[in-house]
């Protein structure tokens, strides 16, 4: 029954079904066949559901089934050509004169209607204006699809863009193609321009016997200079891929003054290896003149080798401090002691109350940890004990002395870096894909530190105490840790209790402070006229003044905030007299930059001139008609016109073409054309 069913569908449906058998003979012979017996010469015809006739050929078909038919697997395509014989054609009679020698007028088709004109091929094209939505639209993780509906909105419909999605798809595969396989010379021969503009950028590579790029490192001036102010802590973090070739891109991050993620330096890696990893933090002494304070990582073996190596002190340098991030390390407590203990009992409460407070001493912690593991009974735990063999690499009890160890306690800054990154490239990208969109990441981070920046020096935060030294603190700071001090004066007001306060001695005076939110704990706090120590160990760990210490400033009267605790990586002017502030430019990279924005400026006038014509019909008219005079008065000066082609366009857009045999990339590598350069690369 099944059967008789699904033949008489069939049949009803005609050569729907692919059978060649039945194609029908009126149909067969209401078709031209063409030639037969040729490669890929159309054989049969059949007709759609939609009543169009398809050719397919004897390799189009597929094998057979069990009922021995087979199915059609042809392309479905269209053809525009229909033999119109209509022509206009003009002959040259003597210069500059023509004559109409030929001249058809009977079309054997439709004329394209008026809402179709836009789709004709002579009123398409991707105009250089077109091309850099495109390309500033990639910049920014927007494809080709959201940048033609962009240029819709722009030019005020579809039908006035001047091309198609499928143009705008075709320009955006050009670019890549314009690439190809050629984007690590390319990205090094871009860094070269940009040491010659710019003398303060550093950038160093190499590449493997092969000539694949393996290992990229750089650094602007920028990046230099806010590591000159805030390099004392530093987040490396590399488990972000960033291309097709699986590179590995790592930033070092740090802490602006706006508590904000600041990036100094970024490289790409091929491989995670004690070599590579030296390679890089070697590179990154050498650009910054420094080794960091202290570096955040996580506990990934190769980095703690080569952060051991690296950041030494030699050369008159401090050796850096290497920190484990106590994130990634807490987290694995569950996977490696089990679900058990760790979430059906209070062990993790109990362990993260001596292990993240940054208030107790180091015997105080040692103290409570092994009352924790004797409870437990986890004696004989080997993940406990291999932890506590490195604890002075993660516990803040082991950083209350070292200056600056409390900015930072985990990876996190890195791990937000990475999220920044992650909206604004893809998997896919090519180098210079991911540099140019690289570029567009700082230029927004950059804008948002110039635009705090504005906040903090055009206003003053709302003060909330009657006490003179928030004032002073609001006149200092920026907005974003001018709020975290008022936070400490306020606690300081309301939420402090002094035990004992000595006599002054010398212009110190010593106090014993009980916080009220910290229970069992007095702290005690020496302060004078200009200075406060207190046993929390706050300024030292974050540079911060504490609660404890506003209170004893506020007991002697204290009213101007002392200098001696204000950090300058804190301040409004922090970035001012480092000895990277002025950096030489040449004059080719201010034409550039000149050039871009005089084209941003005639775009905007001309927005601005449509806007004010609005919707009357008189004013546009004049608008156009002043456009179309400007057209006719640059075509006059086509003596001095030299064209813009589209290879030219992507050339100023992704950089020229390296000249050279080809090398084809490969996984995890990039094809690069010359040898490693030794040294810094200036």
């Amino acid at each position: 029954m099944i059967t008789s069913d699904l033949t008489k569908i069939a049949d009803n449906q005609g050569s729907i079904c692919g059978d060649k058998s039945r194609l029908s003979s009126d149909v067969s012979s209401d078709v031209s066949t063409g030639s037969t017996g040729s490669e890929g010469s159309i054989n049969s015809y059949m007709l759609s559901p939609g009543g169009r006739r398809e050719g397919f050929n004897d390799v189009d078909l597929g094998s057979s089934n069990g009922s021995g038919s087979k199915e059609v697997q042809g392309r479905r395509t269209m053809s525009r050509r229909c033999g119109c014989k209509a022509k206009f054609v003009l002959k040259i009679s003597s210069v500059n004169t023509y004559y109409v020698f030929s001249f058809v007028e009977q079309h054997n088709h439709p004329l394209v209607s008026q809402s179709g004109r836009h789709f004709l091929k002579a009123n398409r094209k991707m105009t250089v204006g077109l091309r850099n939505i495109v390309f500033d639209s990639s910049k920014v993780n927007i494809g080709p699809s959201k940048s033609f509906c962009f240029a819709k909105e722009l030019y005020g419909g579809y039908a006035n863009v001047g091309a198609t999605l499928c143009d705008f798809r075709n320009c955006d595969r050009d670019l890549k193609l314009y690439v190809g396989e050629r984007d690590g010379q390319m990205m090094i021969d871009k860094f070269k321009v940009m040491q010659e503009t710019c003398k303060s950028f550093y950038y160093a590579y190499e590449v493997d016997s092969t000539g694949h790029l393996t290992k990229l490192f750089w650094s602007d001036a920028v990046g230099r200079r806010n590591f000159e102010v805030y390099g004392d802590a530093v987040s490396f973090d590399a488990t972000f891929d960033t291309n097709k070739y699986n590179m590995i891109f790592a930033p070092f991050t740090g802490v602006d003054k706006h508590d904000k993620c600041v990036t100094f330096a970024a490289c790409l890696l091929s491989q995670e290896s004690v070599t590579d990893y030296s390679w890089t933090f070697s590179h990154f002494v050498k650009a910054m003149g420094q080794n960091p304070v202290v570096i955040v990582t996580d506990q990934c073996a190769a980095m703690k080798v080569a952060i051991r190596d690296t950041f030494v002190a030699v050369n008159d340098l401090v050796a850096s401090k290497h920190r484990l991030c106590m994130w990634h390390i807490m987290d694995k407590f569950p996977m490696k002691l089990g679900n058990r203990l760790c979430k059906e009992t209070d062990f993790m409460e109990k362990m993260k109350t001596y292990i993240w407070s940054s208030i107790i001493e180091i015997d105080e912690f040692e103290i409570g940890w092994g009352a924790i593991i004797k409870e437990f009974k986890l004696e004989e735990n080997k993940c406990l004990s291999d932890m506590y063999a490195i604890r002075s690499c993660w516990i803040p009890a082991y950083f209350r002395n070292e200056p600056m160890f409390g900015l930072m306690r985990t990876t996190s800054r890195s791990e937000s870096e990475n999220f920044f990154f992650s909206q604004f490239r893809k998997q896919g990208d090519t180098l210079c894909e991911f540099w140019l969109r690289f570029q567009s990441a700082m230029d927004r981070q950059r804008n948002e530190t110039v635009r705090l920046d504005n906040e903090s020096n055009t206003s003053l935060p709302t003060t909330l105490s009657t006490w003179f030294i928030e004032d002073d603190a609001a006149e200092l700071f920026t907005r974003a840790i001018f709020y975290k001090i008022q936070e400490e004066i306020l606690a300081s007001c309301y939420d402090m209790q002094i035990k004992r306060m000595s006599e002054e001695v010398e212009g110190v005076t010593h106090l014993e402070i009980r916080d009220i939110k910290v229970k069992d704990k007095l702290f005690k706090v020496s302060v004078s006229r200009n200075h406060a120590v207190c046993s929390c160990k706050k300024f030292v760990m974050c540079g911060i003044v504490c609660r404890h210490a506003f209170c004893g400033l506020k007991q002697i009267g204290v009213t101007k905030f002392p200098r001696t605790l204000v950090l300058n990586r804190w301040m409004k002017i922090a970035e001012s007299g480092t000895s990277s502030d002025s950096v030489s430019v040449s004059n080719d990279y201010f034409k550039m930059q000149q050039t871009s924005l005089k084209l941003t400026e005639i775009w905007f006038d001309f927005r601005q001139a449509v806007n004010k014509a609005g919707v009357q019909l008189d004013r546009l008219e004049y608008v156009q008609k002043t456009i179309k005079q400007l057209n006719t008065d640059l075509d006059n000066q086509c003596g001095d016109f030299v064209e813009f082609t589209k290879k030219d366009h992507m050339a100023a857009m992704l950089g020229k073409q390296p000249i050279g045999e080809k090398k084809a990339a490969q996984k995890e590598v990039m094809p690069v054309d010359k040898p490693a350069e030794s040294g810094l690369n200036v």
